[in-house]
């Protein structure tokens, strides 16, 4: 007897994504996820150990351009959005809340939980955060309402390439590090961790997480 496939991404209009079917159970996850997500970077921050790969990015920019920091991330977010164009990807439920509600979510860990001191809890602290950060990207992700202006790209060049979220991601976090670094974002261990786990934490979470359509 054959294993039942997996759920799989679909790519979908938003008038699609919000016509097919498990809507109560896509919605409770988006939510759920986009909760999670926030929780893990505002912990990851937290940890003291480096800043993210897209992070060390946006601080590198930073330092070049007389903008903010979080000016560069919205400014990035929508340049990154419109490679989704290319791809035939479609904004969603998903990308709205990844715009709005991630970042008020990861202020909010920062505000109720104090900086973490001594390499052992930071050390745990940083673990717990990458861990987070994939589930919650796995959980709205996979709720099939579409992601976030990076997440989309990363979804698109899964659609696009047939190649694996694991090595999409993956690669997409080392690009950005790369890029960060040579012009001036700080890098600790951290960030080294995140970019290497990221991908496959992903990956992992997508078997449990992608909502079945097909299935009402």
């Amino acid at each position: 007897m054959h294993d039942s496939p997996r759920p799989r991404l679909i790519p979908m209009t938003p008038k699609q994504q919000l016509r097919a079917p498990r809507k109560a159970r896509r919605l409770t996850q988006l939510a759920l996820g986009i909760v999670i997500l926030g929780a893990g970077v505002g912990l990851f921050v937290q940890a003291g150990l480096g800043l993210s790969p897209w992070d060390v990015l946006h601080q590198g920019i930073s330092t070049r351009l007389p903008v903010s920091f979080g000016t560069v991330i919205v400014l990035l977010g929508l340049v990154i959005l419109l490679l989704w164009i290319p791809m035939k990807q479609w904004p969603g439920l998903g990308t709205v809340a990844n715009t709005f509600a991630v970042g008020p979510m990861a202020d909010l860990t920062i505000a109720v939980m104090p900086a973490v001191h001594g390499i052992g809890w930071q050390l745990a602290v940083m673990a717990a955060a990458t861990v987070l950060a994939a589930l919650g990207t796995g959980l709205y992700i996979g709720a099939q309402f579409s992601g976030g202006p990076r997440d989309g790209l990363m979804t698109g060049l899964h659609f696009k390439t047939g190649l694996s979220v694991r090595l999409i991601r993956t690669s997409m976090e080392l690009a950005a590090l790369g890029a960060g670094w040579l012009l001036g974002g700080v890098v600790g261990i951290g960030t080294a961790v995140f970019a290497i786990s990221i991908g496959p934490l992903t990956q992992f979470f997508f078997r449990y997480t992608v909502v079945d359509i097909a299935r009402r």
